[in-house]
């Protein structure tokens, strides 16, 4: 059973290791720093493919830049968390990689995966999950749940849930087996039935359309896999799959919880006032500035709320001309509703697109014009349960690479970047 794999009862998710963690920073340019600290507080969340790399070959304005971002000592001046949508790896594999073509210490705290957010679906932790992928599907299910291999030949418990950690090796192999499951009701051994409707539940990580690697264009990535697994199943069955979530970038959950991760930087760095605002550093306008921009509005519309409800309980009215007017976001791009963790939050998040990746410099025209931007984008490349809305696709700033990046941010902050 090529790259599939069946779940035993009992999943254990990810858990937040404090081994390994960056220590408070080195005291080195303590008065501009403290000064800077009273003033401003920033976090940031790099994407890794097209941002810092391209496949295996790190970008070369990738290594100066975390040179400017650690101290003499290696430590970290800010929060830095890496936010990627693969997920055929640990962790622990992707930090010493990234320590390694970085040449700088990278913990696996500082690395969030598309699964990660899995933590926060508890339902299903007691279940039977089959699961799909790639890599070492098998070692990195072991972080949720216990599983095992079950040959197809012999009969099978019924599955509770399908989970899909990203695109497999043979497509073929796992929609196959994938439509088996949902159209048996968790049951492969037996007919299918449309009966089965509606289907055990599905929870998609990573829905990346295209990505970069080395190849001189994009790849087809985890977003191409569910276009043909959505077809497929609408076109046996006459319904439309349904997902109890979708994770990873660009729904709102990921970075509510890549959050949760600057925080835990932020506090280990020794801070004490809260990051105030967070900048994501990316190179797909799909996934990366749209998500971006949808987790900004989601601050801006919680803000929004929690001021009105403030002005209520202290006995005032809700003015009406401030009454918030930005779109409801939908389940879909919540990543699940309940699963976005209230709290202190920051004030807001800035995208910033880089042209090393999926976007080109030979793009910029096309950010430059919003209304081009309508016409232009009528191909949607985001994926089918969220909304077209060209202008989440339009960055906060555009710069050549990651290294602009960074200064662009300390500019703004006014932090010195050494």
């Amino acid at each position: 059973m090529q790259r599939v794999r069946y779940l035993k009862s009992g999943w254990q998710l990810l858990k937040s290791s404090c081994e390994g963690a960056a220590k408070q920073a080195n005291t080195q340019s303590s008065a501009s720093r403290c000064y800077s600290h009273a003033s401003s507080s920033f976090g940031l969340l790099f994407d890794i493919d097209g941002v810092l790399v391209r496949g295996k070959t790190p970008i070369p304005a990738a290594k100066q830049c975390f040179k400017n971002l650690v101290d003499r000592s290696g430590k970290y001046k800010v929060p830095v968390v890496f936010v990627t949508n693969a997920g055929n790896c640990m962790r622990q594999t992707k930090a010493e990689h990234l320590s390694h073509l970085l040449e700088v210490e990278v913990s696996p705290d500082q690395v969030m995966l598309s699964h990660s957010p899995l933590r926060m679906f508890t339902q299903f932790h007691k279940m039977r999950v089959l699961v799909s992928g790639q890599g070492p599907v098998e070692e990195v299910a072991h972080k949720y749940p216990a599983i095992t291999r079950v040959p197809p030949t012999k009969g099978l418990r019924p599955i509770d849930a399908v989970v899909l950690f990203g695109e497999p090796i043979r497509w073929e192999t796992n929609l196959q087996l994938i439509v088996d499951v949902l159209l048996t009701g968790g049951n492969p051994g037996s007919t299918w039935s449309s009966a089965h409707y509606p289907h055990i539940p599905v929870l998609a990580c990573n829905m990346d359309l295209l990505w970069m690697a080395e190849a001189w264009n994009p790849r087809f990535g985890h977003g191409m896999f569910l276009v043909c697994l959505e077809s497929l199943y609408k076109k046996v069955t006459g319904y439309k799959l349904k997902y109890e979530a979708l994770i990873g970038k660009p729904s709102v959950v990921t970075y509510n919880y890549a959050e949760l991760l600057i925080r835990q930087q932020a506090e280990r760095l020794g801070w004490n006032t809260p990051v105030k605002r967070v900048y994501a550093i990316g190179d797909n306008p799909m996934a990366d500035i749209y998500g971006a921009n949808l987790y900004n509005r989601y601050l801006q519309s919680s803000r929004h709320t929690k001021a009105q409800m403030q002005a209520q309980s202290a006995g005032g009215s809700i003015d009406p001309s401030a009454v918030d007017d930005t779109p409801k976001m939908t389940s879909a791009e919540l990543g699940g509703a309940s699963r976005v963790v209230e709290r202190d939050l920051p004030e807001g998040c800035s995208s910033i697109l880089v042209c090393t990746g999926v976007y080109s410099k030979d793009q910029q025209e096309l950010l430059s014009d919003p209304t081009k931007t309508v016409t232009e984008q009528r191909i949607f490349h985001g994926h089918r349960d969220f909304r077209f809305d060209p202008s989440l696709t339009q960055p906060s700033f555009v710069v050549h690479d990651v290294k602009e990046a960074v200064e662009l941010v300390f500019k703004q902050e006014g932090w010195p970047l050494q």
